[in-house]
């Protein structure tokens, strides 16, 4: 696959410098030839079983090993809100995502924390996320994702994501995120009143479905970034999913946007 002349070849960074009073850098990063895996946990601060499955998250690259290919993104939802802790991450449509996928799953039980791995459910993470990880690696990618990201001039975060997919896949769509990672809540409510949790990978932003038309869809945006957002901390994702199916084509993370 190739993006108008020029070849999809492995993750890189056009650009690692800074732009002055920002700490967010310019860069340019392209999938790899193997398949990443998408992995999303779908979490509540509201949850008292959620706080493992975040350590899991944000401890699984480090875990698995810098050859292991992913991108972990985690998702706060709201629908324990009601039990009396106001999840400060949760946004409706993530809950609806969730739904979404399970719905693709054929399942019918939507639950926190609950993990999926390429758009696939996965119940067994703990001792399953790493296998799962290393298997869909081994695939050659359905799609090729470019994704360009810095600051504008009126200090918001230009993003520009293209992506393709082979001929003759099923109908998919490009989405992207911005994540943010060591994110720290005192919870005072709650099931886990008193807990201080530490978040990784946590979505503050959400852009698609954008159909590719065509095999191919490009998506060209401004993000206003709040003063209380650590942009050390962020990462930029982009990924082609089946819209049938749910299942992820590719998935990239472009964390060399982040300044030390």
């Amino acid at each position: 696959m190739n993006f108008g002349g020029f070849a999809t070849c492995a993750l890189i960074a056009a650009s690692s410098v800074v732009v002055s009073g920002t700490a967010f850098a310019t860069c340019d990063v392209r999938s790899g030839p193997e398949t990443t895996a998408l992995v999303e946990l779908y979490t509540s601060e509201g949850c008292s079983s959620c706080p493992p499955a975040d350590r899991h998250l944000s401890q699984l690259q480090k875990a698995l090993g810098p050859s292991a290919k992913l991108v972990p993104l985690a998702l706060h939802v709201g629908y324990w809100d009601y039990l009396g802790w106001k999840d400060p991450y949760a946004q409706a449509a993530f809950g609806e995502r969730q739904d979404w996928l399970v719905h693709a799953n054929q399942r019918k039980t939507v639950y926190t924390p609950q993990f999926f791995v390429n758009g696939t459910e996965l119940r067994s993470w703990r001792g399953a996320l790493g296998g799962t990880v290393r298997q869909l690696n081994a695939l050659r990618p359905a799609a090729a994702i470019r994704v360009q990201a810095g600051l504008s001039p009126n200090g918001a975060l230009a993003l520009d994501a293209m992506a393709e997919m082979r001929a003759g896949a099923e109908p998919a769509a490009l989405y992207l995120a911005l994540a943010e990672s060591g994110l720290v809540s005192k919870v005072m409510r709650g099931e886990n009143s008193g807990a201080m949790l530490t978040h990784d990978h946590v979505v503050r932003e959400w852009i698609g479905p954008v159909r590719l038309t065509g095999g191919s869809a490009r998506v060209r945006r401004d993000i206003s970034l709040p003063a209380d957002w650590n942009r050390t901390r962020l990462e930029v994702v982009a990924f082609v999913q089946e819209e049938r199916k749910g299942s992820v084509l590719q998935a990239v993370s472009a964390q060399q946007c982040a300044g030390s």
